[in-house]
């Protein structure tokens, strides 16, 4: 579908739909250039200002995956009045504000629709110098793989949705969430990274997968050192496995080596995060340092692999 809809070629559309990326970017001259996309998500928590500051969270975090600083969004709201009450609303988007305060950008209005199921989150322009960003075609062969967030959100707001979530868990994952990328973004390009993305509903064996494909290299995941958040594992036991990991999986399994690697661990790794957070190509004699800084700076960082030249194959080791 998307094929048919692609824009005319332009000399200043630097990213476009073509290769998948997190966001577009529009050159504005040699040195300036617009980051703009658009994210939006069912409740995933059941608090209002917590599910509007991760949804305002998982939405900034594309101008962060290619390396930009954002500048002013607008609310994107789907709202059932008819069961909703405006005061609910007014929480959600003040989680949303919450988060636009923190990341120094201004929410300066929205559009609403009236929605039978409730939708939030953020279109957003940033900027970002042309020289230096951060993309999904930008892995090159010998980059060590840096991970910056740990994974299990999908199958902890899977377990949430059911009522089946220890609040220890949850927490966990709502601190995940709303967790911004900013500091990692700006320490990737510190350490001279060029290749990155967020790992959000593809879930990293997806978004690193198409990274692998368009940055024309193989994969390798060490799959003993993905963190995972405590107490995932259990719920994937007792089912809690979001159908979008399971399709995210078939979607990559004609291209994925799993080498005796076993299901419950294929299935995290496949599992559909919500913002979730950066997995970075670096050169191997920076990763040890990108991961200090990283950790410094609050995250559950871990190096998880590599990239050699190839062909978008995903090889699992144990």
């Amino acid at each position: 579908m998307l094929r048919r809809l692609a824009p005319d070629p332009h000399p200043d559309l630097l990213v476009g739909p073509d290769t998948g990326d997190d966001a577009a970017i529009w050159r504005l001259d040699a040195s300036r250039a617009l980051v703009f996309t658009a994210d939006f998500i069912t409740p995933v928590v059941d608090d209002a200002v917590a599910w509007g500051r991760i949804a305002a969270t998982n939405s900034v975090s594309d101008i962060y995956a290619m390396g930009g600083r954002p500048l002013l969004a607008l609310n994107l709201v789907g709202w059932n009045t008819e069961s909703l009450s405006t005061d609910l609303l007014g929480d959600v988007l003040a989680g949303g504000l919450d988060v636009a305060r923190r990341d120094g950008f201004v929410i300066a209005g929205g559009h609403t629709v009236d929605d039978p199921e409730p939708k939030y989150g953020l279109a957003v322009i940033g900027e970002v110098d042309p020289e230096r960003m951060l993309t999904n075609t930008g892995l090159r062969d010998g980059d060590v793989l840096v991970l910056t967030k740990p994974l299990g959100i999908g199958i902890i707001t899977t377990a949430i949705k059911r009522g089946a979530c220890p609040p220890a868990i949850e927490a966990a994952a709502i601190a995940s969430m709303t967790r911004s990328n900013a500091a990692a973004a700006r320490l990737a390009l510190a350490r001279g990274a060029t290749g990155a993305t967020d790992v959000t509903g593809f879930g990293l064996l997806g978004h690193l997968g198409r990274m692998a494909l368009e940055s024309h290299v193989d994969v390798e995941i060490d799959t003993g050192t993905i963190p995972i958040i405590d107490g995932v594992r259990e719920l994937a036991d007792a089912g809690f496995v979001p159908g979008g990991s399971q399709r995210n999986l078939a979607d990559v399994e004609s291209r994925l080596d799993r080498n005796g690697v076993d299901e419950a661990m294929v299935t995290l790794i496949a599992d559909a995060q919500t913002s979730g957070g950066l997995v970075i190509g670096v050169d191997a004699d920076e990763a040890a340092d990108l991961i200090t800084d990283l950790m410094a700076s609050g995250h559950t960082a871990a190096i998880i692999g590599r990239a050699a030249t190839g062909t978008g194959r995903i090889g699992l080791v144990r």
